[in-house]
C-alpha cells in the first residue's frame, strides 16, 4: 500500500525516447519542440510539447495503470472550478517503452506553493468549491478506491499498520505518544456511511497550479477514484495556514467526522512519505514535515 512498498523501476526516459515515440505514434506532433519539465514527483516524467500540450509517461510500474484510467475518466469529470488536463493522445507500449502513456493539454502555471498564492483565503474557498464540485459528479460507475489508486479513499483504519510503522520509524524526530494520540483520535471518528464520491486522491502544492497569484489548475489524477472524500481534505494541512483552514472548512459540504478523518489522512500520508523519503527526496520530506507541523499546531490550538 502506498509508497511503503517498493516499485519496479522503468527505463530511462529522455527527449530522444519521447521523440521516437511521437515520431511513430503521433507524427502530426513529432516536429514540435519537446522540453523536459522539472518536478519532484516520483511516478511520472513530463515533457512540454509545443506550447499547448505535454507528454506524460510513467517512470515506475505502479503508475502504469493510471494512464488508461485518466484517459477514460478525465473527460467525464466535466467542468470544475480549476482547469484539469484534457487527454489528447493515448500512447501505447511497444518494444522501446513498456507502458502506455499520454499526451495532454498544457495548463499554464507554476506549482502552487504558498509563495505563489496572493490570498490564501481565496485559495481555501476555491479548493472548497473544487471538492464540493467533485461530490456532484456522477460516481455510480467510477472505480472504487483500491490498489489502482493506492487505497486513497478507503476507510482510514486500513492505513493503521503502515501509519504506526512510519511513526515508529520517525520516533527519533517526533513525539511518538503525541502522534499516536492524534492517530487514535482520527481512527475513532465515525466511518462514512453515505455513498462514495469522486476523489482526486493527491491534492497538494505539487499537483496544484497557480497563475497571477491564484489557483488555476489541478493535475495528476493517477490516484483518482470513488471513495471517502476525507482523503482530499489533506490539502487543508499540506497547503493552507491555520486561519485559512477555517475558511476552507466553513465552505465545505462535509461533517465533523469527515473533517477528523481528513486530518487523519493528512497525518498518515505525511508520516508514511517522510519515513520513506527523508533520506532521498528533500522536497517531499519538507512538504511532509510542513503538514505534520500544521496538524500538530491545529490540534494544540483546539486543546
Amino acid at each position: 500500500m502506498d509508497i511503503s512498498e517498493k516499485s519496479t523501476s522503468g527505463p530511462e526516459i529522455d527527449v530522444s525516447l519521447v521523440r521516437s515515440l511521437l515520431d511513430s505514434q503521433f507524427p502530426q506532433w513529432a516536429a514540435l519542440p519537446l522540453t523536459p519539465v522539472a518536478s519532484d514527483g516520483t511516478d511520472n516524467v513530463m515533457f512540454r510539447l509545443g506550447t499547448d500540450m505535454c507528454v506524460r509517461l510513467p517512470r515506475v510500474a505502479r503508475a502504469a495503470g493510471h494512464v488508461d484510467k485518466e484517459q477514460l475518466w478525465l473527460p467525464r469529470l466535466g467542468a470544475l472550478p480549476l482547469a484539469i488536463p484534457e487527454p489528447l493522445g493515448h500512447g501505447l507500449a511497444d518494444d522501446r517503452y513498456p507502458w502506455n502513456w499520454s499526451v495532454y493539454s498544457w495548463i499554464e502555471g507554476v506549482p502552487a506553493t504558498p509563495d505563489q498564492i496572493a490570498d490564501m483565503d481565496d485559495a481555501a474557498a476555491t479548493l472548497a468549491a473544487l471538492l464540493n464540485a467533485f461530490q456532484t459528479v456522477d460516481a455510480a460507475a467510477g472505480p472504487p478506491s483500491g490498489a489502482h489508486n493506492e487505497y486513497r479513499g478507503v476507510p482510514l483504519a486500513l492505513r493503521d499498520g503502515v501509519t504506526r510503522k512510519a511513526m515508529e520509524t520517525l520516533k527519533d524526530e517526533y513525539d511518538l505518544p503525541a502522534l499516536t494520540a492524534l492517530w487514535d483520535t482520527a481512527l475513532a471518528a465515525p466511518v462514512r456511511t453515505a455513498a462514495p464520491v469522486w476523489i482526486h486522491g493527491d491534492i497538494h502544492s505539487g499537483n496544484l497550479l497557480a497563475s497571477n497569484g491564484r489557483l488555476c489548475g489541478l493535475i495528476d489524477f493517477g490516484l483518482t477514484g470513488v471513495g471517502d472524500p476525507a482523503c482530499d481534505l489533506m490539502v487543508a494541512w499540506s497547503l493552507l495556514p491555520q486561519s485559512s483552514r477555517a475558511v476552507f472548512r466553513s465552505s465545505l459540504d462535509v461533517d465533523a467526522a469527515t473533517w477528523e478523518r481528513g486530518r487523519g489522512w493528512a497525518l498518515s500520508v505525511a508520516l508514511v512519505a517522510l519515513a520513506y523519503y527523508r533520506d532521498s527526496n528533500a522536497d517531499i520530506s519538507e512538504r511532509s514535515r510542513h503538514t505534520l507541523r500544521q496538524v500538530l499546531a491545529d490540534t494544540a490550538s483546539e486543546g
